[in-house]
């Protein structure tokens, strides 16, 4: 597995703890932060997948 699903997750899931900590908190900043990381990391997720996928074809060629 490519490291960057592993970090996406990661980043995935702290951002949306941060998201739901600015928001119960009223702290838009916060909030805010959390989206950009919990939407950064979904992308960062997703390039792992394809780095995945990219390796896999080449394994079997």
């Amino acid at each position: 597995m490519d490291k960057n699903r592993t970090e996406g997750t990661k980043h995935e899931v702290k951002g949306a703890v941060k998201e739901v900590v600015g928001k119960v908190t009223g702290n838009h900043a916060k909030e805010a932060a959390g989206n950009i990381e919990k939407n950064a990391g979904k992308v960062q997720k997703e390039v792992g997948k394809a780095a995945d996928k990219a390796r896999d074809s080449d394994r079997h060629h």
